[in-house]
């Protein structure tokens, strides 16, 4: 994608910095007379008895890189090597919980700052999370990062050209934004901020899915998600 001065993105862009700010700003309960309650069973105890380490693989990449499909692979990999885990995808969440937002800079803020929290509690509750989200802005994905914790937010980049993805084109919308019916779209029209130092880096375009897979879980083994605490493997 041109990095050139005065991308039609860039305004989009600057919206999105500014709205992300003012979250931040205001990210104390609108509710006053309210009391976070701790549970007795903590984060750790869950771990112990599941014999893994909560986390989240946190996809991201342009549409047609793999997301979805790679966090699906790990997720049933996963589950046959006995974990629990589970699945936060882009477009099933916009029929729920984010069905009300559209995919301007502020909406896209605030869906990505929903999925984190959603992903914060899953890995409270000791599950090993996958999001499969675009989330092309820096900021949000730093936010989500903030969120959920540094040490187990898991940045995962599906690196993969925008030619590639287009000639993939799973869902049809490479097609529809040729043909005018889709005005702002990520890596054509709107921008796509790549990660600068992420967990991992997957060039999906050549690579298997099992490959891929391979990748996650043996970073995952690495890192001692997928044991108790206290028996992490050696890094």
């Amino acid at each position: 994608m041109s990095k050139e001065r005065g991308h039609p993105g860039d305004a989009a862009r600057r919206v999105q910095n500014a709205v992300l700010r003012k979250v931040v700003e205001t990210m104390d309960p609108k509710s006053k007379n309210i009391v976070f309650h701790q549970g007795t069973v903590t984060r750790e105890d869950r771990e112990q008895r599941l014999g893994q380490r909560g986390c989240v693989l946190w996809f991201t990449g342009l549409s047609g890189s793999g997301k979805s499909t790679i966090a699906h692979a790990v997720e049933l990999r996963l589950f046959q090597l006995g974990h629990l885990c589970q699945v936060l995808d882009g477009d099933n969440i916009r029929h729920g919980l984010c069905r009300d937002l559209g995919f301007g800079a502020t909406d896209r803020t605030e869906n990505i700052r929903r999925i984190a929290e959603v992903a914060k509690l899953s890995t409270e509750a000791g599950l090993v999370v996958s999001t499969a989200f675009i989330s092309p802005f820096r900021a949000d994905r730093d936010q989500a990062r903030t969120v959920i914790g540094s040490e187990r937010f898991l940045e995962v980049f599906l690196d993969v050209p925008v030619d590639e993805c287009e000639r993939r084109d799973p869902k049809g919308l490479y097609a529809k934004v040729r043909r005018g019916e889709i005005p702002e779209f990520t890596g054509i029209s709107s921008p796509y901020e790549a990660p600068v130092s992420p967990e991992l880096t997957i060039p999906t375009a050549g690579m298997s899915i099992d490959e891929s897979v391979d990748q996650v879980v043996a970073y995952l083994q690495g890192r001692g998600f997928l044991s108790s605490p206290g028996r992490e493997s050696e890094r």
